[in-house]
């Protein structure tokens, strides 16, 4: 858990169910964009920082659940991955559109 939420992959996908399907402008597009990738980062440093308290506290005794600590650093190993791997797939995407002739 991190900041008394878990961290799970909704955190970055919303539903499609709760997205408005009337048309948007660019700039309402762009701002939601840019929302939803803020809110996604947030998370993962927000995982990230909470391994890393959670390894601290262990290192000085005042924590004597190892399983707890251990959780918290995976959850912070994968969200970082995942979000490595869609930077990835986003920038070979980015890439492949600027090789589409016109």
């Amino acid at each position: 858990m991190v900041s008394g939420l878990p961290v799970t992959s909704d955190a970055f996908i919303k539903p499609i169910q709760s997205q408005s399907l009337k048309p948007v402008s660019a700039g309402e597009a762009h701002g939601a964009f840019a929302s939803s990738l803020k809110q996604a980062i947030n998370a993962v440093n927000d995982a990230q920082i909470a391994s890393d308290a959670k390894t601290k506290a262990l290192a000085r005794g005042e924590v004597d659940d190892l399983h707890d600590v251990m959780i918290a650093s995976q959850k912070a190993s994968i969200t970082m991955q995942t979000t490595i791997e869609i930077r990835n797939k986003v920038i070979d995407a980015y890439k492949e559109m600027m090789r589409m002739q016109v």
